[in-house]
């Protein structure tokens, strides 16, 4: 078996039973003797600080729910272990033939899952009503104008004095009413 011959390709699942998907192939690839074609199994997550009764808390968040990685020999052998495990409604690719990642895009995605710093997770959107939740404007309500996801931002609009004031805040400083 040849190394280029072993690509990463996606496959799709029922949304919430990855893990559950994951388990099971690694399991069917050792029982059916596939080691040699199915190499990895991988659920994409990053870290994500979410805001929980104002406690923050980092978890691993799924990059694409309903979606896993297999690192794999595409042959008859290897796509039937994968097709016939409980939970895989097929792979991605054009009508059914699973296309494999590009090299790109496979290191994209791993760059993603080993970053360094949680995300925190944007729990608005523009136009939606918060509440601040720390700092000087504490329990000051205000509605969303603008989002920096790369600063970790959030522009609001509060009424001081009968006056709409811009304000910009930390997205941790700010909770969805």
């Amino acid at each position: 078996m040849g190394r280029d011959e072993i690509k990463w390709y996606v496959i799709h699942t029922y949304s919430g039973y990855e893990q559950r998907v994951k388990t099971n192939l690694e399991q069917r690839t050792k029982s059916m003797d596939a080691q040699d074609k199915i190499c990895q199994v991988v659920i994409p997550t990053e870290n994500v600080i979410e805001i929980k009764d104002g406690q923050r808390k980092t978890v691993a968040k799924k990059v694409f729910p309903g979606y896993i990685l297999v690192e794999m020999e595409l042959t008859d052998e290897s796509w039937n272990v994968v097709r016939n495990t409980p939970g895989v409604t097929g792979f991605v690719g054009a009508g059914t033939n699973p296309v494999p990642l590009d090299e790109n895009e496979i290191e994209a995605i791993f760059e993603q899952m080993k970053t360094e710093t949680p995300r925190v997770k944007v729990g608005f959107t523009t136009g939606d009503s918060v509440r601040v939740v720390d700092g000087p404007f504490y329990d000051f309500i205000g509605i969303v104008d603008q989002i920096n996801e790369a600063k970790g931002k959030v522009r609001l609009l509060v009424s001081f004095f009968g006056r709409e004031t811009p304000m910009e805040l930390d997205f941790l400083q700010v909770e969805r009413l």
